[in-house]
């Protein structure tokens, strides 16, 4: 993370640097990662930005809800600072914007994509799709984002729509029908689904998942993401209890097991 100097640095620059005629916005950043090896295709300068409207028993992250954030920053700044690394991403990498959810912050995400791609940067959106709907004005933005977005990593919390809303405190209709909409328009996609034991390991719901996934055209890989507990103590920095005290992270077999089902490949060092 930025110290306070370059970020003060940042805000003086972001004040000067907007395209000329275009209204420039500000992202409510969380982080900033140089170098990203898992979120997306190749090495990647990750950006966390803040907001998000689930509530996920598990999250790691639960720093990332509240959308104010102390670090507001244009694209024009993000991009130049994720520049400095450029070379190290190869052909495949690039930027990834996650969260929270990214897809809060949509309008400067637009703004944040369309500048990478006048930079001929490889862009990459990881969202949970919860903001998402067919209706406008969301369906319009949303629309000329994926135009914009090489790669989405599509997480997929639970297949059951009441199990999901018990998870996260949403359904997931909506979930659901952005990655039959991705998959409509061939937007290339990860689906990526959280492993938490007794609570998204079932049997019946992984075979649920994996008919949904082949019921989709445009999927490129599938990610096991192991439930783990290393976001407890923002819990407790943040006054927040949590929410699954009693469950431990998944076993090697438990892992194997749901990548069985999913059809994942595993792989062998």
């Amino acid at each position: 993370m930025e110290g306070m100097e370059e970020r003060l640095i940042n805000r003086e620059k972001d004040a000067a640097d907007a395209p000329s005629g275009e209204k420039k916005l500000l992202g409510a950043v969380h982080s900033v990662e140089s170098f990203g090896s898992v979120d997306g295709p190749g090495t990647r300068f990750l950006i966390f930005l803040k907001g998000c409207a689930m509530r996920c028993r598990y999250c790691h992250n639960p720093d990332t809800w509240d959308y104010h954030s102390e670090d507001m920053r244009s694209a024009v700044s993000l991009l130049d600072q994720a520049e400095r690394y450029r070379e190290y991403w190869g052909e495949d990498g690039g930027i990834t914007v996650s969260g929270g959810d990214p897809l809060i912050q949509i309008d400067f995400v637009l703004q944040l994509f369309e500048e990478a791609k006048r930079r001929g940067i490889n862009t990459c959106l990881d969202t949970s799709a919860q903001p998402f709907t067919r209706e406008e004005p969301f369906f319009g933005k949303f629309t000329r984002l994926m135009k914009l977005t090489d790669t989405v990593l599509l997480d997929i919390k639970e297949i059951d729509s009441r199990k999901h809303r018990w998870l996260t405190g949403w359904g997931n209709e909506n979930i659901l029908d952005c990655a039959r909409y991705l998959s409509e328009t061939g937007v290339p996609v990860w689906i990526r689904h959280v492993l938490v034991p007794g609570v998204t390991d079932r049997d019946e719901e992984l075979r649920s998942l994996k008919s949904f996934i082949d019921s989709l055209h445009n999927v490129k890989k599938v990610e096991i993401l192991p439930y783990h507990t290393l976001g407890v103590y923002k819990y407790e920095k943040l006054g927040i209890p949590y929410r699954l005290p009693t469950v431990n992270p998944p076993t090697e077999q438990e892992i194997s097991h749901a990548k069985e089902i999913l059809g994942i490949q595993e792989t062998k060092n």
